[in-house]
């Protein structure tokens, strides 16, 4: 995955995320405080949301409401405009999952996800 950040304000986060499509879905999550919305640009998106399951093709959109579990995976090469309302720490987030050095994601394992409990928590199995 690829992500452009186009808004970075604290009320809002609108990111561009490119996939390959060659990735399988993350393990399920959610958001405590914060909603998401993404528009399937290019491409399509295979979801779980809640317990619901859906594939969103170019043009549609789809909402994450807070707190609830989730789970998505591109089929294929995809583009998506994604929101994140209220931003919270997210754009941190994800310059340390993907980056170097030792707050870096592979430097502090376990304990990087124990910074970012009110952005990201793996949902209840």
């Amino acid at each position: 995955m690829r992500l452009r950040f186009i808004t970075v304000e604290p009320d809002e986060l609108v990111m561009e995320a490119t996939y390959s499509g060659e990735a399988a879905m993350p393990p399920q999550h959610l958001h405590p405080g914060q909603a998401e919305r993404f528009e399937v640009l290019d491409g399509s998106m295979s979801t779980r949301i809640g317990d619901e399951e859906r594939l969103y093709e170019a043009g549609e959109v789809f909402d994450v409401p807070v707190g609830t579990p989730h789970q998505m995976a591109a089929q294929g090469p995809t583009r998506m405009r994604w929101e994140v309302r209220p931003a919270l720490r997210t754009a941190e987030f994800f310059e340390r999952l993907y980056g170097e050095g030792p707050d870096s994601a592979r430097e502090m394992g376990e304990s990087f996800f124990a910074d970012f409990t009110d952005e990201f928590r793996l949902a209840p199995a």
